[in-house]
Formats: structure tokens, sequence, C-alpha cells
């Protein structure tokens, strides 16, 4: 049985912050990107963005809640890092 959780973060840099995701986890894991969409493939669980003019969409899946937490963990640090210079509003909405 997978979890699934959802956000929609408000910023006018979506597309942005998007592709500084998938660059950076290009590295070391499968990803598929453009400027508006992209899909991150994690061992824990699945990352997909979507980017449009006022907010960073984030939907993800894991096999498990534990797996969730710590992929919510994970996609949120390194987007907060990556957006230092404004205030992200996360909130989670779970499936």
């Amino acid at each position: 049985m997978t979890t699934a959780s959802k956000t929609a973060i408000p910023t006018e840099h979506a597309s942005r912050y998007l592709q500084q995701l998938c660059k950076h986890f290009a590295h070391k894991r499968p990803v598929t990107f453009d400027e508006q969409a992209g899909e991150i493939s994690f061992s824990i669980g699945d990352c997909r963005l979507k980017a449009d003019g006022s907010a960073l969409h984030i939907d993800l899946t894991a096999p498990s809640a534990d797996d969730m937490e710590q992929l919510k963990d994970v996609v949120i640090r390194h987007l907060v890092r990556f957006a230092f210079r404004e205030e992200l509003a996360v909130d989670w909405q779970d499936a």
C-alpha cells in the first residue's frame, strides 16, 4: 500500500526551483524535467513537480508512512536551500 501527499507552494520562482531541484538530484537519481514539470525517483518514493506562474506543485508517493516523512524532509530541505531568499509556505495534504 502506498501513501501520497501533495502541496502547492506559492512562489513566483516555481520554474527556477523545479529545475534546480531536478538538476541537483540528477547527479544521483533518475530524473526527467523541463521548465514546467519534473519527476525524481528516490529509493523511498517518487516526487512529481509542476510549475505555474504562482506556485510550485509537489506530489509525492512512498511505500510507507515512514518513507513519506523522510521523502518530504529530503525534498523540502533541498528546496529551502535553493529558495533561501524567500520564506516558503509548505502545507502538506496527505491522501
